[in-house]
């Protein structure tokens, strides 16, 4: 009963083994795989929001044209997309966009002032593009922090946070809109 008990053991280790290396093995491709999906998403992200950043500097000029008076608000628009195109994580890209975005309200509301300017055809075209855009970058941005919060799920969830830890995966982050944006920017003429 000696040998066999041990052969029963070793069998009994080998099955714990298995089982052990299929978790393992399951679990951190499903971290690879949703960490992929997450790098995905923000791609996405980040292809609308290079879209707008290209239309911005014709949306400007078009306003110059008008609004020559209204300097402020164009270097503002400028510096924001400047940070934009220098932001380097996630992070800091989403703080820059927020900013762009906070700038652009104001330009927009600058653009109030001057009726002759909104039937500008070159204008209507520029903001139509802009408009569509960034709705553009709301889809994304919806469908980045649905993706982000089904990889921090299984970042956190138990067992799998174990190896999660073991293996460097940490939460992702979420595209959240700014204080600024839940205001609605004033027109006043």
């Amino acid at each position: 009963m000696g040998k066999k008990g041990l052969l029963i053991g070793l069998g009994a280790l080998l099955v714990i083994a298995i089982l052990l290396y299929s978790f393992v093995k399951g679990t951190y491709n499903n971290f690879v795989s949703l960490d992929e999906a997450v790098k995905s998403a923000w791609g996405q992200v980040e292809n609308q929001l290079q879209r707008r950043a290209d239309l911005i500097p014709n949306l400007v000029e078009t306003v110059k044209g008008y609004a020559k008076q209204e300097r402020e608000v164009f270097i503002e628009v400028t510096n924001a997309r400047a940070k934009v195109g220098g932001a380097g994580t996630i992070p800091e890209k989403i703080q820059a966009n927020n900013e762009l975005t906070s700038a652009l309200s104001r330009l927009l509301v600058v653009v109030e002032n001057y009726p002759e300017l909104k039937s500008n055809q070159n204008f209507m075209k520029l903001q139509d593009e802009l408009a569509g855009t960034e709705n553009r970058i709301s889809v994304e941005r919806r469908r980045y922090n649905e993706t982000v919060q089904k990889y921090n799920v299984a970042v956190r969830s138990f067992p799998a946070n174990l190896l999660a830890g073991i293996f460097g995966f940490k939460q992702g982050t979420f595209f959240e809109a700014p204080e600024a944006a839940k205001t609605a920017p004033q027109v006043k003429f």
